[in-house]
């Protein structure tokens, strides 16, 4: 395998990159190697982790009322706030 350095990297984007190695619980390298795979098209897309995976299928039919419940105000618009 190729080992490629990368120089000049903007103070924004290595926040960027640390943030998502954060994110997917990776090493910098796998990380990146991971955003490469995916930005030229060469990973699978079910693969990716938004770190969201962990919580999809894990509510309660009760729960999920629930929190309809708690933001079906928030499906309402307030007229007196329109422009």
């Amino acid at each position: 395998m190729k080992t490629i350095t990368v120089r000049n990297v903007r103070p924004d984007v290595a926040a960027a990159l640390d943030a998502e190695r954060r994110l997917r619980g990776t090493s910098l390298n796998q990380t990146v190697l991971s955003l490469m795979h995916e930005a030229l098209g060469l990973s699978n897309p079910r693969r990716r982790n938004n770190g969201l995976r962990q919580l999809a299928g894990n509510w309660s039919d009760a729960e999920f009322r629930q929190f309809e419940d708690a933001v079906e105000s928030f499906r309402t618009i307030d007229t007196d706030m329109r422009e």
